[in-house]
């Protein structure tokens, strides 16, 4: 099997994707915050002492896909045309960050939701770590994208708790 990143020496290579199609491609992918109980509650009443911590970890999500391409090795730039950042709860103490892409380009912008709901994930944290240190960032996956020569997938989700 021929790595895609990959010389035919061995040496790390960006993918030459010059004569690949333009196509439309979307992913979303998602990250959960477990937290307590009491932390989700100042949150939902924006009672955090940092500030409004959805609109704050929105915006961090939305930069940090702008700039996946410098931070994740051989991520080409993409034309991103859409970010779209939501954050459901969940009783008794959890979010989840849901970030959806879009563009029209030669390569998939899965990466980019990736980071995109990582770093908001991250920063929610970040907003509310003064008042809990025991959350856990997890389930960051990929749960759909659509594009490309590899075709539409969506990910059968499994009940976590």
């Amino acid at each position: 099997m021929q790595l895609s990143h990959l010389d035919d020496k061995g040496n790390a290579h960006m993918v030459d994707v010059g004569e690949k199609p333009i196509t439309a491609r979307m992913a979303t992918a998602q990250a959960e915050i477990v937290m307590q109980p009491a932390t989700l509650a100042m949150i939902c009443k924006g009672e955090m002492p940092k500030g409004d911590v959805f609109s704050c970890a929105r915006i961090a999500g939305i930069m940090a896909a702008k700039r996946t391409f410098e931070l994740i090795p051989m991520c080409h730039p993409l034309p991103i045309e859409a970010v779209t950042i939501v954050f459901e709860t969940q009783e008794p103490a959890c979010v989840r960050v849901k970030a959806t892409l879009r563009c029209d380009w030669k390569t998939g912008i899965e990466m980019e939701a990736l980071t995109a709901a990582s770093v908001a994930a991250l920063t929610v944290y970040d907003m509310c770590k003064a008042v809990d240190r025991s959350m856990v960032i997890r389930n960051i996956c990929l749960l759909e994208k659509a594009g490309g020569k590899s075709g539409h997938f969506v990910r059968e989700m499994e009940k976590t708790e």
